[in-house]
């Protein structure tokens, strides 16, 4: 039975948002032209709704000229119903049109653009642009190295300066760049690239080193900055280096400050929107400025006004980026319902604020934190209420009930959309924000009163950020907690396949919590599964083992190795054909950071499965080899790696690389490159990198499918190929020759190949070979995934998943 607060909601503007949201994403996906031809269609049903109403009008007017007084109020019903139905599929259709005529004029504005063309045939550019947000470190183990998204001013063309505009996206050294501010105005000279993404960025940047000018930035950023760096120092003063890096990222986003091991635990409990600037920070600030100027009694007009002032000051001290502007456009909506408790006025407002700001910028259609604050936003408007009124049907404490309402229902419609974004869907992260809620708002306040007292007068910022110490600390706590559960994030395929899996979860966990019957069971298979599950998972995991050097994945046909760096941190050498089974290998093992990702060479059994480690874990670097070939999958490497803040950098014969308590060599390849790209694809093999790494196990090498004639070059050169452990080059082919086997000499050789492959792999030649040296040979088709570790003696022993162990 439907409530008459669920009648009172308006939703007559929420058809016209979904179209010009479904519009904008059409055109930015599939280009221009394919957005105007969507505009003419849908102008064409509008069309023909509007005739179908116009005739459905006609006819009710001739029904009512004599219906009889109970026929008159039928017809007049039913027209009442039938044109307000047509009116409103009306308003969404050309809303809809509208926006895909504009969405389609950017996109061949961007095509069209003059930095375009210079991006197709990969030059350099002179131009003039300014950024939108603070320099961004990309996570490298040098931290050399920001990203800046940027709006182009002007570039010169011919000799001549000609006034542009356009989104960009520049990669520079972070010497000379790192103190930018937004807005403040750049001239440089770049490489210019192709975009990384469909998002109707014009193109990507380059810059080998500092600008060449930097115009000074307007009063009002010099001073969010100063009031920025005078809010960290004072926590980094108050404060030890965990909650001292979190506060300002709870109050205004900042994160520079924020260890790797507290941002892991965010992610896993599923708490990292309180350290980036989301509605709720907004809806707390201007919350608290509200109930003050309420208590000093002051009129409607001047609290409007101060809040206003309120909101614009926070947007600027914590950057006018489009996710700042988002976020204060959300949290006024979600302020909306939260202090007037005005559901009927909160979902207009919210479909307001999406067509405004895609009219504004189109390009957060496609961007994830967007459809994030829609959805969490439309949850709190929709769902939280009868979900809470529910369990308040139910006994709950009024103030519990609200609290898990917000939260479940929260995390129920953005789950499909971390699934889409991350491959991963958090188990935890309902409990972990209820746990965290009663802190946040608290902190929020207290670390802007902070921030205000660093502003006039540090000492006084420094007294105040010692009164967040415990719930910051509390905060840490939960989410150490957390993210420490087995089965914390559980991985299923990103995209939309894995949007629609989750999606399709919820709605049946839905549907199971509204059925009684279906209530109690789903009560007892989550005791059932609990019964075997914590056992197994919890007092005795058996998986990973504890000191394991290294694990060799069971991918498949392809190969996909995780060394131990020390510190928490791993190497991941090669990601196999899919990202699931890699993704999954490394959540086994809890590997959350990443110390490099090493890409042998650039065939899909050994790079396909990099999204599979880039999602979810903090990534510092991908090392590639010196040959680019074959070029597209060269540019889709660089893409996903641009996509996660990751910088690529390129390691060549003769190098050594360190990594965490790990040193690799490169020794190959040696074999000089095709020059070719129509012979890229016969040499990749050959063009392998081939690593030989110091471990606790000895000296392990690592082949690539480096093939005959790149081993007979390495041990032409002299490279120091003797190992006590090999990875066996490309699966176990025949193209492994028995003087490499010998030259390497190693006592434990691992196969990574693929169950049931039609390779023949591994050959069964070299595998005699190989077991006439006394060499064991352990094989991921027939054990899973395999570990290497230290036993008793200094000997080396294998674990693997599948069937026991074997110990040599």
């Amino acid at each position: 039975m439907t409530t008459p607060e669920a009648r009172a909601l308006d939703l007559r503007l929420l058809p016209s948002a979904l179209m010009c949201w479904a519009a904008t994403v059409f055109g930015i996906q599939f280009g221009w032209r394919a957005a105007l031809w969507l505009a003419v269609g849908m102008a064409a049903v509008a069309a023909l709704a509007a005739g179908i109403g116009v005739r459905a009008g006609v006819r009710d007017r001739l029904r009512r000229e004599d219906p009889g007084p109970a026929g008159g109020r039928a017809a007049r019903s039913g027209s009442g119903v039938r044109v307000t139905v047509s009116a409103g599929m009306l308003a969404a259709l050309l809303v809809g049109a509208g926006f895909a005529v504009a969405v389609a004029a950017r996109e061949h504005a961007a095509a069209a653009h003059p930095l375009a063309a210079v991006a197709a045939r990969g030059g350099h550019a002179n131009v003039t642009l300014a950024p939108v947000e603070d320099p961004r470190p990309v996570r490298s183990p040098s931290g050399d190295t920001v990203l800046i998204r940027a709006t182009l001013r002007s570039m010169e063309i011919g000799g001549a300066e000609v006034e542009v505009g356009g989104t960009v996206v520049l990669f520079a050294p972070a010497e000379g760049w790192r103190d930018l501010l937004p807005r403040q105005r750049v001239r440089l000279r770049a490489e210019v690239g192709t975009p990384l993404r469909r998002d109707l960025t014009v193109a990507v940047l380059r810059a080998g080193g500092p600008p060449r000018s930097v115009a000074q930035a307007s009063w009002a950023q010099r001073a969010a900055g100063l009031v920025r760096q005078r809010f960290a120092a004072a926590s980094a003063a108050a404060l030890p280096p965990d909650p001292a890096g979190l506060l300002p990222g709870l109050v205004v986003g900042d994160t520079s400050a924020l260890p790797t091991g507290v941002r892991d635990d965010f992610t896993v409990a599923g708490l990292t929107h309180l350290t980036a600037v989301s509605g709720a920070n907004v809806s707390i600030l201007i919350g608290a400025v509200l109930l003050v100027l309420r208590a000093l009694a002051l009129g409607p007009r001047t609290c409007v006004a101060v809040a206003a002032i309120a909101l614009v000051a926070f947007v600027i001290v914590a950057r006018p980026s489009p996710s700042v502007l988002r976020a204060a456009m959300m949290g006024a909506v979600g302020l909306l319902a939260l202090v007037t408790g005005r559901r009927k006025q909160a979902m207009p407002a919210l479909g307001a604020a999406v067509i405004v700001l895609l009219a504004v910028a189109p390009a957060l259609a496609v961007d994830f934190g967007f459809g994030l604050s829609v959805a969490a936003t439309a949850a709190l408007v929709l769902l939280a209420p009868g979900w809470a009124q529910g369990l308040r049907s139910r006994g709950w404490p009024r103030t519990v009930a609200e609290a898990v309402a917000v939260a479940s229902a929260a995390h129920v419609v953005t789950a499909p959309i971390v699934a889409a974004m991350s491959g991963t869907v958090s188990t935890v992260a309902v409990l972990a924000n209820l746990a965290a809620a009663p802190v946040v708002a608290f902190v929020t306040v207290v670390g802007a009163l902070a921030a205000l007292g660093a502003a006039a007068w540090p000492p006084l910022g420094e007294l105040v950020a010692h009164a967040a110490g415990p719930p910051l600390w509390w905060l840490l706590w939960v989410a150490r907690r957390a993210a420490a559960v087995p089965g914390a994030t559980v991985s299923v395929p990103s995209g939309p396949v894995g949007a629609a899996v989750v999606a399709a979860a919820m709605l049946a966990l839905w549907a199971a919590v509204r059925a009684r019957r279906v209530r109690w069971l789903v009560a007892a298979a989550v005791l059932g599964l609990a019964a075997v599950w914590v056992p197994v998972r919890v007092v005795w995991p058996g998986w990973p083992v504890g000191d394991w050097v290294l694990v060799a994945c069971d991918v498949g046909q392809g190969d996909a190795l995780v060394l131990a760096a020390g510190g928490g941190a791993a190497v991941v050498v090669d990601a196999g054909p899919d990202p699931g089974p890699v993704a999954g290998c490394l959540d086994r093992l809890g590997v959350r950071e990443v110390a490099a990702v090493v890409l042998t060479h650039l065939h899909a059994d050994h790079v396909a499965g990099l999204p599979g480690v880039l999602r979810g874990r903090r990534v510092q670097e991908l090392v590639l080899g010196p040959m680019r070939l074959p070029e597209y999958r060269f540019r889709q490497v660089r893409g996903q790696a641009a996509s996660a803040g990751v910088s690529v950098r390129t390691a060549r014969a003769g190098e050594q690389l360190r990594v965490g308590r790990l040193t690799m060599r490169v020794l190959g390849p040696t074999l000089p490159a095709p020059r070719d790209p129509a012979d890229g694809a016969d040499a990749a093999n050959d063009q392998s990198l081939v690593l030989s790494v110091d471990t606790d196990v000895g000296r392990v090498l690592l082949t690539g499918d480096v093939e005959a004639d790149g081993q007979r070059d390495l041990l032409r050169d002299g490279a120091p190929v003797r190992a006590d452990v090999l990875k066996l080059p490309h699966h176990g082919s025949r193209t492994t020759t028995p003087e490499f086997l010998r030259a390497v000499g190693a006592g434990l050789v691992l196969v990574s190949v693929g169950a049931g492959n039609t390779f023949g792999h591994p050959n069964p030649g070299v595998l005699e070979e190989i077991r006439r040296s006394g060499a064991t040979v352990a094989r991921t088709d027939l054990s899973g995934d395999l570990a290497v570790s230290r036993s008793g003696g200094g000997a080396t022993a294998i674990s693997h998943r599948r069937r026991g162990t074997i110990v040599r």
